[in-house]
């Protein structure tokens, strides 16, 4: 019997699940939006999470929809809006989990060295925004 030797890879921390949600919150308030932040880690867990005072209150479920669809099919959800109209591959996936997805931009996994880790989802602000804060949070981790 031969093995394989795995390279373990650091998991997602509650410091670096905070760094992300500081990170978004810098980002979405420099563009003057108001939004709610969730980091899960790689089994769904959350670790971190913010709802600005303003932001309204279906912005926090969004943002934790967001980061559970990114995380359970390991991609960006901006990419994936496509996928769930009639007739694409994801249209009756929803129903087959036990939690409803989201299929809007605003959540996007996070990985290290390439292995998902966690995602970020960002909600509240249009989706290109949501997606962007997002994103600028993920490049402020990485740098």
């Amino acid at each position: 019997m031969t093995t394989t030797a795995v390279t373990a890879v650091a998991p997602l921390t509650i410091q670096d699940a905070e760094a992300l949600v500081e990170a978004a919150r810098a980002a979405a308030e420099a563009d003057g939006a108001t939004v709610a932040i969730t980091v899960l880690d790689a089994g769904g867990h959350p670790l971190a999470f913010r709802r600005d005072d303003q932001a309204v209150l279906i912005a926090g479920e969004t943002s934790n929809r967001k980061a559970y669809t990114a995380l359970q099919l390991n991609a960006p959800t901006a990419d994936l809006v496509d996928a769930v109209l009639p007739g694409g591959p994801f249209h009756s996936l929803p129903t087959a989990l036990d939690r409803p997805l989201l299929f809007i931009a605003g959540g996007v996994p996070v990985r290290r060295d390439g292995r998902l880790i966690g995602a970020i989802g960002v909600g509240g602000g249009a989706p290109e925004q949501d997606h962007g804060f997002a994103t600028a949070a993920l490049e402020a981790l990485a740098g």
